[in-house]
């Protein structure tokens, strides 16, 4: 049996010299390098003659974004690989060349000068190719872009969505903010302005504003009407340019206000008692009856055929204090039927009035509490549909107290300093505000809104809540403390865990 001899590597032969260097005299393959040493040709060579050593970038300080030739601009970080690739492509007769090699040669930040170390090859002779190393230095310009140019130009919209609502305070807009944010509802705005009953979006583009028109109806109970108006049309091509107006009206009911449904809806409605109050805001009206524990959701299109006011809001509940609670035995959800004795707060010493009626708070009252409610005996509201049902069958079940929520005593330094934090979209004032005249109410609202995400976890759990910076924490636990030793465990009760909280809490604006 032949066995066959392994197969062994042999080097190719080194090319041998042929000819001396016509300057150093040394040795070198006439055939491949031509008359000069590797030496002598980097000293008669550039290959990288005609590409530029300097050049200029544009940024735009408004959205950090760069200028890609001709009319893109995109996103690159510093010392990114996206900015890398803009460098070499700033540079012209770079693609003549092979590129070996490019890296960023550190500068100081605020020199506005970038600087590229680049390796490249080319072939000068048959067989002879010469690397290279160069330095670029870029100049960093700014240049706004056409899209923040038009959020600093008046009257460069194409599309605006006005948001509306006819009630007395923000406390809506408020939880349509949070809304907003978590979602990134606002990210392709190019501007954002306030108004004294609502907020204008403005958009560069219509797809960008029904985009947004299509958020709101997803969230809230809105209705949306939409409008256009010519700008401009060439009559040689028949094309026309237009700016569309969307006004987006909320529903005027707002969560814990007490509403008088029109007796025909109400018998529609699954035959709810035509009193009830607002307990939730989704994407229809969901209204509760306290004395039944009936729910009846009113949607966005059968409340503007017969539209209706809420009888009042919660500006106008009284305080009152707990007597006595017995639980009936109802449970629906979170909510307990009961039956309480109820004295208001204002009254404990002056006089012995007290009023019994039923309520949905049966799991969270006690004897001793507080609970915020509407006083109806005696009131008197300037309210068609309250007439009505005072001069139906019903009249005998509208009750003398109607409570709404538990009533949580507050330090004040809990209320100023608390553990987590609610982004606020940066939004530009109307000229028509009148912010002196209008902050105080403002405050007032915000920290209304404040204390429903304390209270209410449904309600919480739609937001997105983040943790207090650092440098508050000892103060935060100085102040819970105090509340804990002033007010027992009824104010900590309403600390919200640290687990609900998310960290990243920066460049946002807030109000505290």
């Amino acid at each position: 049996m032949e066995v066959e001899a392994p197969a062994y590597f042999t080097p190719a032969p080194k090319s041998a010299a042929t000819i001396l260097c016509a300057d150093c005299g040394a040795p070198v393959d006439g055939t491949i390098a031509g008359a000069f040493c590797y030496d002598c040709l980097k000293l008669k060579t550039d290959v990288t003659q005609g590409v530029p050593r300097d050049a200029t970038l544009h940024m735009c300080r408004d959205c950090d974004r760069w200028l890609s030739p001709p009319t893109s601009w995109v996103v690159a970080p510093p010392e990114s690989r996206e900015l890398l690739a803009l460098c070499l492509r700033k540079l012209r007769g770079l693609n003549k060349l092979r590129i070996i090699d490019a890296s960023f040669i550190w500068t100081e930040p605020h020199s506005r000068r970038i600087k590229v170390k680049i390796t490249v090859q080319q072939e000068i002779n048959e067989g002879a190719i010469m690397q290279q190393s160069f330095e670029v230095e870029y100049t960093q310009n700014y240049q706004q872009c056409p899209d923040c140019m038009k959020s600093f130009t008046h009257n460069t919209w194409r599309a605006t969505v006005q948001v509306r609502q006819k009630v007395p305070h923000k406390r809506t807009f408020l939880y349509l903010e949070q809304l907003i944010l978590r979602h990134g509802a606002h990210q392709n705005t190019i501007n954002i302005k306030e108004q004294h009953d609502g907020i204008d979006f403005f958009f560069a583009q219509r797809n960008h504003a029904e985009a947004f028109v299509d958020f709101l109806k997803a969230v809230v109970p809105v209705h949306v009407k939409k409008s256009q108006e010519l700008i401009s049309m060439d009559i040689h091509t028949s094309t026309k340019s237009y700016k569309f107006s969307y006004s987006a009206e909320l529903l005027p009911i707002c969560k814990d206000d007490l509403v008088v449904l029109p007796l025909a809806l109400a018998k529609k409605s699954g035959n709810i008692s035509p009193l009830t109050i607002c307990h939730r805001i989704g994407t229809s009206l969901s209204l509760l009856d306290p004395t039944t524990l009936q729910t009846a959701d009113i949607s966005t299109d059968v409340f503007f055929r017969t539209p209706f006011r809420s009888l009042a809001d919660a500006h106008d509940l009284t305080e009152f204090i707990v007597l006595d609670v017995e639980p009936l035995g109802t449970q629906k959800g979170r909510y307990f039927l009961a039956e309480a004795t109820v004295a208001k707060a204002s009254d404990m010493g002056a006089n012995e009035t007290t009023y019994y009626t039923r309520t949905h708070l049966g799991g969270v009252l006690h004897a001793g509490d507080s609970v915020m409610g509407y006083h109806l005996s005696g009131a008197n509201y300037n309210n068609e549909l309250f007439d009505k049902l005072e001069d139906s069958k019903h009249a005998s079940t509208i009750p003398d107290v109607i409570l709404v929520k538990k009533f949580y005593q507050r330090s004040k330094k809990s209320k100023n300093n608390r553990t987590w934090r609610l982004k606020r979209i940066n939004k530009e004032a109307s000229e028509m505000l009148p912010r002196k005249q209008d902050k105080e109410r403002m405050e007032r609202d915000f920290e209304m809104f404040l204390r429903d995400v304390e209270e209410d976890p449904e309600l919480r759990a739609g937001l997105a809540l983040y943790k207090a910076q650092q440098k508050e924490q000892q103060a935060l636990e100085d102040a819970m403390d105090t509340a804990e030793s002033e007010f027992g465990d009824e104010d900590a009760g309403l600390t919200i865990p640290m687990e609900q909280l998310l960290d990243d809490f920066e460049d946002m604006s807030m109000n505290e």
